[in-house]
């Protein structure tokens, strides 16, 4: 083999314009159109041509073009305008310091994700996931949060989309050219690139590390694909999502145990790390083994210091869904690994298992994630009952409703999405700072003040943009099956900028129904072939390459347009990413969303649509469920959920029709005198202002911090100070409580009235109270070798349902009275107050009870009164 000598070459610029490419490295300008509206004016074809890619445009662009753009003063003041505005938003103080106002060193929190969306020039994402973690980064830099992201740098990203000429999916892949995009690797002192070493089986993986910048927060990505590795290793990181199972755990170890060592190498030590779904556990397992090594703590004491400050954020409504190994392939991978952490293989295998010592479970990474987090989160409001449902089982003796699995509701990040037409109209009437304070629920009120004819027209506009959109776009993908000429003319007549357009782009899974429409096709063409009501739909989307049902959707989208002739209204662009995500939801006039509920988790593009006052249409699911007013959008159903699915399908494909004939289509169409369908746009106001402060990433980033990162920051703060002490005190005391948890017992139990008559039996003997009364409870608790501080004694009490069980329970916490009788048991006391009629119930138990416990949950120990 010949030897090949590698080299970079970077665009040659003219001194006026070398600000171009600090400007370029910083994908800030990824949600500032008036920055990019200076590489569009260099060369507006070239800038369509590379994707948006500024450095790449850089690179390509003709050096006389660049000669004569550093002469034109207009373009040079643009350029300045553009480096003062990153500048000083790079160091303006922030909402972090303002908010956050302390002496004390700012935490450093790791944002670990498999998959990142912040720009299509840099295509290392599939689908919602991604477009989450990239949001999430952008509103971070806006709000000053002392955060930064790890992944992964995918060789190929994701697979591409195209359709045959049977309408079936196929995937190809396309080299990502690193060096002509917006990153650029870490290097050491030396300028040799920085690398971190990963233990395999029988041999080390190494990975380098690219960043990128997103505004104020650097995303450093590991990359595989090194000369250093073998050339199995060096696909590791070729694919998103590709390969098998055995692919997956060695992305997954690099991302988890590569990414925690990339930061370390880098001097970041970071004081709290959230997982973004389960793919990045193996980081919580990293972390402990390293403060073994370096603090010399115990497995134990490790794990209480390491999860007291690690978020997980679970993302998938489905148990079956969620990444699991086989146990042969933990072994294979992690055998070298469980001394190093200090505990056996079957202690290992008990941490990703739902019931430890199970040996027909595999390891689940969510397991891992849950059990190595003091804050779990899901989604959506609906998805953390969900999540609570699914995960019942790692605290089988407590609740459904007490899982400890909050929710933080997603959202968008306003500025990437909101069309730049709409941006102008929001900044004239809501003012100019309206994206910093889109959590303001006054200024949306602003709303009412746009006149209707401007709202209308600037979204006119945008479907006018899609429209152009969806033709140049289908033209390509007819000139590529090699259409005839006569065919390709056709392209430019579809869809009718004047007609109720309806847009449905998602991933193709089965349970997001993308074909639901296509149950009643008779109806269905009937709607289509209105002529003086004419409605249309776009559809996009992937399916995962190894998914044939989904790719069965899509074919039989296609096929059932080609078969009736009604391509002109029926269309399916292909390869969805986010530029035909901006297109679609900025122009469509309603985003149609039914997937089977409760099957999303939230549902993001909805959001995304109605910042820009597209009415969404969809099944009370995800997000939608908080996100739906009557007189905003539409519901599919009343949130309903089946057994027989087919039913289910059958029905709610009825009750889209039914909106659409009655309600939908009417509405749109009703003009008034000046042609303007005020109804509609009345809606679209409507959706604005009630989505717009609430599904948005600032609310979001905001909420993990208030919630999670701060509060995690503080305990791991007070937890590793005076050298580990509290940790290790932490941990030796939950082993004592749990050595001596069989002691406890809840010997006897009294109850009294508020008004001091004694009632005994209560289970059996009701007694009728009066609203505003008080029941008293006394519980006689054996502790054995246990302290009264070392529990919590408490009343879970609530309404009960006609099986006796209480619905909806709250606890009161029961307080130390003493040894009351002398008789080695101690009294607690409580009271219930009675402020609602019907049939109550309460249960007593005892738990453990530390103040630097996250939560009293985490050990899993629970003594009800039997």
């Amino acid at each position: 083999m010949y030897t090949i000598r590698t080299f970079t070459v970077k665009p040659s610029l003219p001194a006026p314009l070398e600000d171009l490419r600090i400007i370029a490295q910083n994908l800030y300008w990824a949600w500032h159109t008036d920055i990019t509206d200076i590489f569009r004016r260099m060369d507006y074809e070239l800038w369509k041509a590379v994707h948006h890619n500024p450095v790449k445009l850089l690179g390509n662009v003709s050096q006389a073009r660049l000669e004569d753009l550093a002469r034109n003063e207009g373009f040079l003041y643009q350029l300045k305008q553009a480096k003062e505005k990153l500048e000083e938003t790079l160091n303006a103080p922030s909402w972090y310091e303002k908010v956050y106002n302390t002496t004390e060193a700012k935490p450093l929190i790791a944002y670990f994700s498999a998959e990142f969306g912040v720009h299509e020039s840099l295509p290392i994402y599939s689908g919602g996931l991604g477009m989450l973690a990239g949001d999430h980064l952008k509103s971070a830099s806006d709000l000053g949060i002392p955060l930064v992201g790890m992944g992964l740098m995918y060789q190929k990203g994701y697979c591409r989309q195209y359709l045959n000429t049977d309408g079936w999916q196929q995937e190809h892949y396309i080299d990502n050219d690193f060096h002509n995009m917006p990153i650029e690797l870490v290097r050491k002192k030396g300028s040799r690139p920085l690398a971190v070493g990963i233990q395999f089986p029988g041999r080390t993986v190494t990975a380098q590390v690219w960043k990128a910048m997103v505004g104020r927060v650097p995303l450093f990505l590991l990359d595989t694909n090194i000369p250093d590795n073998k050339p199995e290793d060096r696909s590791i990181t070729q694919a998103l999502y590709g390969g098998d199972n055995e692919t997956r755990i060695c992305q997954e170890m690099v991302l988890g145990i590569g990414g925690l060592k990339a930061l370390f190498a880098m001097d970041m030590e970071p004081t709290v790390c959230h997982m973004n779904e389960g793919h990045a556990a193996f980081m919580a397992l990293e972390r402990v083994r390293r403060l073994r090594s370096d603090k010399g703590m115990t497995f134990d004491e490790a794990v209480e210091a390491a999860k007291s400050s690690n978020v997980f954020t679970v993302h998938t409504p489905v148990a079956a869904g969620n990444d699991e190994f086989k146990i042969e392939m933990i072994d294979k991978y992690f055998g070298h690994y469980y001394g190093k952490l200090g505990i056996n293989r079957d202690q290992f295998l008990n941490l990703g298992r739902v019931k430890p010592n199970d040996p027909n479970e595999g390891f689940k990474m969510p397991v891992l994630a849950i059990r190595m987090s003091a804050s779990r989160n899901g989604v959506s409001q609906l998805h953390g009952q969900v999540s609570r449902k699914i995960w019942h089982g790692i605290w089988p003796e407590l609740p459904e409703e007490e899982v400890p699995i909050q929710a933080v509701t997603n959202g968008v990040h306003a500025r990437t999405w909101v069309s730049s037409e709409l941006i102008d109209l929001y900044e004239r009437y809501l003012g100019a700072k309206w994206s910093d304070e889109i959590v303001d629920k006054s200024i949306w009120q602003n709303v009412d003040q746009i006149p209707d004819e401007e709202m209308w027209r600037t979204h006119q506009r945008c479907k006018e943009r899609l429209v152009a959109f969806a033709r140049a776009r289908l033209r390509k993908q007819m000139e590529r099956r090699g259409a005839f000429h006569t065919e390709l003319e056709t392209a430019d007549l579809v869809l009718d900028p004047e007609a109720l357009t309806i847009g449905f782009a998602r991933r193709f899974a089965s349970y997001k129904r993308g074909n639901l429409l296509l149950r009643d096709k008779e109806r269905l063409l009937r709607l289509l072939s209105q002529t003086e009501k004419p409605v249309q739909f776009i559809f996009a989307g992937k399916a995962h390459p190894r998914d044939a049902s989904g790719k069965e959707i899509i074919r039989e989208i296609v096929h059932f347009a080609k078969e009736n002739k009604i391509q002109r209204k029926f269309v399916f662009l292909e390869d969805y990413d986010m530029d035909i995500a901006r297109y679609m939801v900025q122009g469509v006039d309603v985003w149609l969303n039914n997937p089977r509920r409760p099957l999303e988790a939230s549902g993001t593009s909805g959001m995304k649509a109605a910042l820009n006052g597209i009415l969404n249409m969809s099944t009370l699911d995800g997000w939608w469920c908080e996100g739906y007013i009557p007189n905003g959008g539409w519901i599919i159903g009343a949130g309903e959920e089946y057994d027989d699915l087919e039913y289910q399908d059958q029905v709610e494909s009825q009750a889209i029709f039914d909106l659409l004939e009655s309600e939908v289509v009417p509405v749109f169409y009703s003009r008034s005198k000046d042609r303007l369908p005020r109804r509609w746009i009345r809606r679209m106001k409507n959706t604005i202002k009630w989505c717009a402060p609430r599904f948005n990433t600032h609310r979001m980033v905001a909420e993990y911090t208030r919630k999670f990162y701060n509060p995690a920051a503080e305990r791991w703060r007070c937890l590793t100070a005076e050298a580990m002490d509290r940790i290790r005190a932490l941990s030796q005391w939950k082993t004592q409580v749990r050595n001596a948890w069989t002691d406890l017992s809840i010997e006897n139990v009294e109850v009294q009235v508020s008004d001091g008559s004694q009632v005994s039996e209560l289970n059996v003997r009701q007694p009728q109270l009066q609203v505003g009364s008080q029941v008293k409870v006394l519980a006689h608790v054996k502790l054995g070798r246990l302290k009264p501080d070392d529990v919590a004694v408490q009343i879970y009490h609530g309404t009960t349902d006609s099986k006796g069980q209480i619905q909806e329970g709250q606890v009161t916490r029961m307080g130390y009275q003493g040894n009351a009788n002398g008789d080695g048991l101690s009294l607690f006391e409580g009271l219930i107050p009675c402020t609602a009629s019907g049939q109550h119930g309460f249960a007593l138990r005892v738990l453990p009870s530390n103040a630097d416990m996250a939560e009293p949950y985490e050990p899993g120990m629970v003594l009800w009164e039997s």
